[in-house]
């Protein structure tokens, strides 16, 4: 992350680091907020974790890690609006930008809150962390130890949280040490195996060519999908003996293979990468991402897919503990600006059970700003709630359109109920198309139409020219060819392609 900061810097035509990697998230607060208490708690809770201390510097090319004092990263604001403005609008505003905030790693606290005061029991809590310094269960380690923090100081008591055994410096240690000789090197050789001739790039149809180099401007789509069907994809995977996340990236794959046409499908996955019990209360970058390669053919029933992602899926578990970013050194994949590198698409199941958290009497609600960044070409980043399953979008603006996505989007969840109808169907043949799509479709077609079989296409057209050859066949703009000059156009076309 920190190489990442240094190279999207120095390709920033201002130099500024982007928001990309940060970690963010907006707070709702219902209830009243004694901001004394809150600050005191702050101070402690930086004091607790060594991580949202850190800063790294560069010297003679190298990182250098610098720890800061303890600190009270708040800021509150009141949500003044003017005549006739919109809350809400305001309020995503202010999220959004607060969310796309760079960190400069080497001299700013990589912990940034603002409390937005709305009313005498509202408040708005906006949180941006460096995800040099937090990962995403960070953040609910976070909240809990902030929480009894915050209790203790309303209570001018001593906090009861036990002391962490460890911090994240000494895992970090840990790590390096133990991660060497022949455990590294049987590591090493399982993903080196596994990925051997992986093809560089997945391309999906898109709606502009891709860029010579990522911006990673990006834009986020969600849609939920209905209980009941969410009910049918849980009872499907404890029929069949895998797991939800095994069900849902099975259907992803068949969704990319169908959108590309290719067979070999490289997909990222976070995971927690928390496997010792001291590490679970720590704020820090322990997250790793796993490359799950599978083979997909038109040919592939679903079944098939799923008993292979589900063999992929627990021997990349087996060896999780090679950091991402070692493997991409060890392999040498080509690299390009314009795409990450061994998978350019990432696929996530957050289904960790949310307990109710509260500052004091304030109840604490987790709101969702977009932050316009794109980290690869498409996250499908998939999350478990009362409502059903919310399938989170978030794609490259370089090359994809909102319209496209929310097309996919819509597939994705045809295709999950194709899929549940006829798992045992070839992947080639599960419908996608939605109902409305389909509809447009046989509108287009102008209804059924007998076709003899004997005749070619350019048989029938023949006809067409013969009986009408002064009918408009194509019309753009102001331009318009009759087929007779079509038929002339045509037929030189193929004389010089085949000529050549």
């Amino acid at each position: 992350l920190w190489f990442l900061a240094q190279l999207e810097g120095s390709a920033a035509p201002d130099g500024v680091q982007s928001a990309t990697y940060n970690v963010t998230a907006a707070l709702g607060l219902d209830g009243a907020l004694d901001e004394t208490a809150l600050r005191a708690a702050l101070c402690a809770l930086t004091a607790r974790h060594e991580s949202l201390r850190m800063n790294v510097r560069t010297e003679a090319g190298q990182p250098v890690l610098l720890l800061r004092e303890a600190y009270d990263p708040l800021i509150v604001e009141d949500l003044a609006l003017e005549t006739g403005e919109d809350r809400d609008a305001v309020l995503r505003a202010r999220a959004a930008a607060h969310a796309a905030a760079p960190f400069d790693l080497a001299t700013e606290p990589l912990l940034r809150l603002t409390l937005l005061r709305i009313g005498e029991s509202r408040q708005v809590l906006l949180v941006n962390l460096h995800h040099i310094a937090a990962d995403g269960w960070s953040l609910g380690v976070l909240v809990r130890d902030l929480s009894a923090l915050y209790a203790a100081a309303l209570a001018d008591e001593p906090c009861a949280l036990p002391p962490l055994p460890v911090q994240y410096a000494d895992y970090a240690a840990w790590q390096r040490d133990w991660l060497s000789g022949a455990v590294l090197e049987q590591q090493i050789a399982y993903w080196r195996d596994r990925l051997a001739d992986a093809p560089a790039l997945l391309e999906l149809p898109a709606d502009r060519p891709r860029p010579a180099t990522r911006t990673c401007r990006g834009g986020h789509r969600a849609l939920t999908l209905a209980p009941e069907l969410t009910d049918r994809l849980e009872a499907f995977s404890r029929a069949k003996g895998v797991t939800l996340f095994m069900t849902l990236l099975a259907g992803f794959k068949t969704l990319l293979h169908r959108y590309s046409g290719q067979q070999d499908i490289l997909v990222g996955s976070p995971i927690a990468n928390r496997t010792h019990a001291q590490t679970e209360e720590l704020v820090g970058f322990f997250v790793n991402t796993l490359v799950l390669r599978s083979t997909v053919t038109r040919e592939t029933s679903f079944e098939a897919l799923l008993s292979r992602v589900r063999e992929t899926a627990l021997d990349a578990y087996a060896h999780q503990d090679l950091p991402f970013e070692t493997l991409v050194n060890e392999l040498q994949p080509e690299r390009s600006l314009s795409h990450s590198p061994l998978f350019q698409v990432m696929f996530a199941l957050q289904n960790a059970p949310q307990e109710e958290l509260r500052l004091g009497d304030a109840v604490i609600q987790t709101l969702a700003p977009d932050l316009g960044t794109a980290k690869f070409d498409l996250t499908l980043s998939i999350e478990a709630g009362p409502q059903g399953l919310t399938c989170n979008w978030e794609y490259a603006g370089d090359l994809f359109d909102p319209s496209r996505i929310d097309r996919m989007a819509a597939h994705y969840s045809t295709l999950l109920e194709s899929l549940l109808a006829a798992p045992e169907a070839p992947a080639g043949t599960l419908p996608l198309l939605t109902e409305a799509e389909r509809a447009e479709l046989a509108g287009w077609a102008g209804g059924a139409v007998s076709y003899p079989r004997e005749a070619s296409l350019a048989d029938l057209f023949g006809e067409i020219v013969a009986a009408a050859p002064d009918a408009p066949a194509l019309r753009l703009g102001k331009t318009t060819l009759s087929y007779t000059e079509l038929d002339d156009r045509a037929g030189r076309l193929a004389a010089y392609i085949d000529a050549h």
